[in-house]
């Protein structure tokens, strides 16, 4: 009989269910959307990632039906060969002109335009400044490129500034972090960031998924909130948010995007977007340009759901943007809270370590432009009534 070399796999599995950390996969059985059915429930959906409510914008899907009427439903090969089609190209100028850089290029995941660029464009003799909570897919990249990685604590640009003037001068160095960070929905500190960057002579680069259609004029991101336009050389943004779809892709000089063409691996070697993706995604910048309203409500909605977890008693740290986490500590309590929450018909996921620290385990919520009042006022009155229940509020 042929032992299984997998089976340790199964312990690892046991011990997650006898800690109350194991978590089977919750079924989306109706569309994105504010209200909808999870696991043949209804259901206030403050899960999903979806913030202007672009997955079934009557606009976003007309173009996806145009796009598969016209061009069918797959590229058929990788960009360098056979696979970049007109729609890849426009997509691609739309983007640089929304981002305001010379160029840009679309990946397949905002994982992927992550790890592709940061290890395509730096090797072993090279260094990276990151932020120590800079999304995993930096990190992987950062490990891809085999430079050496040196981590700054939180937001802490001084820290940073003390590594790279520590650094023998003329190192090719790149200062790196992320616009808004995912678990916590704090912004980075790209100001100081950028002015270390000037004066050090460093690349700087930003990751700005769940910044994308969320800050700056029309959703173009933090460096447009910050009014950084020419002082980050690398943005990079996801399709898969706000913007509705499905992608990544990073903005900057023609020399990077060039670049990437040529050595970015997920770029190289995977099969390019079908063109239903592209034209959604086209549609989706058109929308953020014509229709701002949807950007007000979903600040509006943030602002509401913020001031009501707070007023309730619980602790939902300092973001800044429509993520908005109620941190319990303990991971088998922000399981237990989430799962009650589903009981009571808000779905909203816990997150516990390796994606947070061990004491930081919290239900992860995210507002979007289309809850209403009336839904978010229901999920506030089941954090409430489960919240005391489970004793997990900060102030009586």
């Amino acid at each position: 009989m042929r032992q299984d070399p997998l089976g340790y796999l199964a312990e690892e599995l046991n011990s997650l269910r006898e800690q109350g950390l194991y978590r089977r996969l919750r079924v989306l059985d109706g569309a994105q959307a504010a209200q909808t059915s999870v696991d043949h429930r209804s259901v206030v959906n403050l899960s999903s990632n979806n913030y202007l409510g672009l997955t079934t914008h009557p606009k976003l899907r007309d173009k996806a039906i145009e796009a598969t009427r016209r061009f069918g439903v797959g590229s058929g090969s990788v960009r360098t060969i056979a696979g970049t089609m007109d729609i890849h190209m426009a997509l691609e100028r739309k983007l640089a002109e929304f981002k305001r850089t010379e160029a840009a290029v679309v990946f397949q995941s905002g994982f992927t335009a992550n790890a592709g660029t940061v290890s395509s464009i730096l090797g072993r003799d090279d260094v990276i400044v990151s932020d120590e909570l800079n999304h995993a897919s930096i990190i992987d990249g950062a490990r891809l490129s085999r430079a050496t990685i040196k981590v700054f604590p939180h937001r802490d640009a001084a820290a940073a500034r003390a590594i790279v003037e520590g650094l023998p001068r003329g190192q090719r160095t790149l200062i790196i972090t992320d616009g808004v960070f995912s678990m916590d929905g704090d912004l980075g500190a790209l100001p100081a960031l950028c002015e270390l960057a000037d004066d050090m002579g460093c690349i700087m680069m930003v990751d700005d998924a769940h910044a994308s259609g969320v800050f700056g004029k029309n959703g173009r991101g933090t460096v447009d909130h910050f009014g950084l336009h020419g002082r980050v050389d690398v943005q990079v943004g996801t399709l898969s948010k706000a913007i509705g779809a499905l992608g990544g892709y990073v903005a900057g000089s023609q020399a990077l995007i060039d670049s990437l063409h040529h050595r970015a691996r997920p770029f190289l070697f995977s099969t390019s977007h079908p063109p239903a993706v592209a034209a959604t995604c086209l549609a989706a910048i058109e929308v953020l340009e014509s229709e701002p309203e949807l950007i007000d409500r979903l600040w509006e909605n943030t602002r509401f759901f913020k001031n009501g977890l707070k007023e309730i008693g619980f602790d939902i740290g300092p973001g800044e943007s429509p993520i908005t986490p109620v941190i319990v500590g303990d991971a088998a309590l922000a399981m237990k809270l989430s799962d009650r929450l589903f009981d009571e018909g808000v779905f909203a996921q816990g997150i516990a370590f390796p994606t947070v620290a061990r004491d930081r385990a919290r239900v992860r919520t995210i507002v979007t432009a289309t809850h209403t009042r009336d839904q978010l006022v229901f999920a506030l009155d089941c954090f409430r009534k489960v919240g005391h229940e489970l004793g997990v509020l900060v102030k009586a």
